[in-house]
């Protein structure tokens, strides 16, 4: 049988087909292949009409930039700067990922046996200046993945109320909140695997990448 393209996830970490990483991946095709399909899904849609590329690639370029993953941030990156009008959203959230930057989670549960855990933390809001730029609907979807990255307790109805006052449909409610959800699943999927391969195989070979992607963008460049 011959061996499958490449994923994204064996393209940011460069896994090299025959690899140890590589055979280990293999031994789980189907979990392997869905990762992949749900990346297509989400980030190749069929119907983009309740959640623009856009907004996909510009949400996953902050929850990615957030968490601290330096390999899908710059992927992410790199993809929304590819898409008209990408190149300013990418440098503004790359601003707002370091006003963001935190530790969670966090927040407050209600009333009752788990209020002994409740933990105070930053509430984010995208800076006015950059929501300006961003539009209300981009921003509040910002605000929104914040909320689910690092105070997921603080999930409320009034929280889904603000996503409908800046013009968020139903659907695309849904949709957002998958995106972070399978956004919280790669991310950890791909420390795994990088934790396996050793930071010294496979780190090298990202860094000059990221470094020069990171600057370009902190520049307002698109490389």
């Amino acid at each position: 049988m011959s061996n499958p393209a490449p994923d994204l996830i064996d393209q940011v970490l460069s896994i090299i087909p025959g690899s140890h990483l590589d055979a280990l991946r293999r031994h789980r095709e189907v979990a392997r292949d869905n990762v992949q399909q749900a990346y297509l899904a989400l980030f190749e849609p069929a119907d983009a009409s309740q959640v623009s590329l856009l907004e996909r690639f510009a949400v996953a370029s902050f929850v990615s930039g957030l968490q601290g993953q330096p390999v899908l941030a710059d992927h992410y990156a790199h993809k929304l700067t590819q898409l008209d009008g990408g190149p300013a959203i990418a440098a503004a959230i790359n601003n707002e990922v370091e006003r963001g930057a935190t530790t969670g989670p966090y927040g407050i549960y209600p009333a009752g046996p788990l209020s002994g855990e409740n933990k105070v933390g930053l509430h984010f809001a995208v800076s006015p200046e950059v929501r300006r730029l961003l539009g209300e609907r981009l921003a509040a979807a910002l605000d929104h993945a914040h909320l689910l990255v690092f105070r997921p307790r603080d999930a409320s109805k009034e929280a889904l109320q603000v996503l409908l006052a800046a013009g968020w449909s139903t659907a695309g409610i849904v949709t957002l909140s998958q995106l972070v959800s399978y956004l919280a699943f790669q991310l950890r999927l791909v420390e795994g695997l990088s934790a396996l391969a050793g930071a010294a195989a496979i780190e090298p070979a990202n860094d000059t990448t990221i470094t020069s992607f990171t600057a370009a963008v902190a520049a307002g460049s698109n490389p």
